[in-house]
């Protein structure tokens, strides 16, 4: 029989939690840095609007949660030091489900190098929310040696886009089938798709990779809310303009039959579709062809540009759309 946390206690809840990983429990945590500078960001994770655990495995959920928020250290060339966690559980959870969601959390951890994770347990009166909050650290000498961004240099990203919003699609059509007919779905076709919304990964060795082939992006962003939204940032912090090519966005192979079939525009998704976490680099292009060569995974999708030409989609036509970004999720779409 499943135990109930009214039977175990927050504190005995949270050992338990712990032996299950890699990690001692602390009570808060802090850091002394080795003379470089500190990153940090934060997340929160809500039922309903970022998840629906009607086909979210809490495993994957927890890895994700993790992915999601590390790869902000990332885009600021920081290494990962800390990971601060807080579960608001509500009854419907049960002890041996919220096992599941910390062994994807602490997975991720030490997939991506983490010192040390603090955990806290609250109690929740609407579902299930969790908050993740990183602090990392950009060597002194990476931070020295990021130059000024420069008209024509690069606009790189590490993956597919619009794959994530598209796989959400797929589950949520899915999971209203299986209510409506009682039937499991087929979903084996998009297999890539739904796990890019379910499972997303990172390389976490690319801050190391790039500093060891002492290339320096001036500027880089986590693609969480849609390529508009990195790149409109992109154009506001650096005060250039900044030119996407449409031909050159990288999408997952089943995009435009998926498209098709649900009549959505997988450039749309991309621009704004939300979830993706990619890195997106401005990389200088005097180190154009040691990137290529080094990082396969990443694709060119444009370059930066004279601040009055703004910032812009070029259609393979060569006509210049204005971006557009929501930057907020579409709460309908969960």
């Amino acid at each position: 029989m499943a135990e109930k946390f009214s039977e175990i206690g927050k504190i005995e809840a949270i050992e338990q939690l712990y032996r299950l990983s890699a990690y001692n429990p602390v009570s808060g945590l802090t850091y002394r840095s080795g003379g470089g500078v500190v990153a940090s960001a934060s997340r929160m994770f809500l039922e309903g609007l970022d998840f629906n655990l009607v086909y979210f495995p809490l495993k994957h959920l927890g890895y994700k949660c993790v992915v999601s928020t590390v790869g902000e250290l990332y885009a600021r060339m920081a290494h990962p030091k800390l990971l601060n966690v807080v579960l608001g559980v509500s009854a419907k959870l049960d002890f041996e489900q919220v096992k599941e969601l910390w062994l994807g959390i602490t997975v991720a951890a030490k997939e991506h190098g983490f010192e040390a994770v603090a955990l806290d347990l609250q109690p929740s009166a609407n579902g299930l929310y969790v908050s993740v909050a990183v602090t990392g650290e950009t060597l002194l000498l990476t931070d020295k040696r990021r130059m000024a961004a420069k008209s024509k240099d690069l606009i790189c990203v590490s993956g597919s886009l619009g794959a994530a919003y598209l796989g959400l699609q797929v589950l949520e059509r899915g999971a209203k089938e299986f209510t409506e007919k009682g039937a499991q779905p087929d979903m084996s076709a998009y297999r890539m798709l739904v796990g890019e919304y379910l499972r997303p990964s990172l390389d976490a060795g690319v801050v190391s990779h790039l500093e060891d082939l002492e290339i320096y992006p001036p500027y880089g962003y986590f693609v969480t809310r849609g390529l508009a939204d990195a790149v409109k940032r992109l154009t506001r912090d650096s005060g250039l303009g900044a030119k996407i090519y449409a031909d050159k966005i990288p999408f997952e192979g089943n995009s435009f039959a998926l498209g098709k079939e649900l009549d959505l525009d997988p450039v749309s998704a991309a621009m704004n579709g939300g979830d993706d976490n990619r890195l997106l680099f401005v990389v200088p292009i005097l180190h154009l062809e040691k990137f290529r060569r080094d990082f396969q995974t990443f694709d060119v999708i444009g370059h930066l540009a004279q601040p009055e030409v703004g910032d812009v989609l070029v259609t393979p036509e060569g006509v210049e759309f204005p971006m557009k970004s929501q930057g907020w999720p579409d709460g309908s779409a969960r």
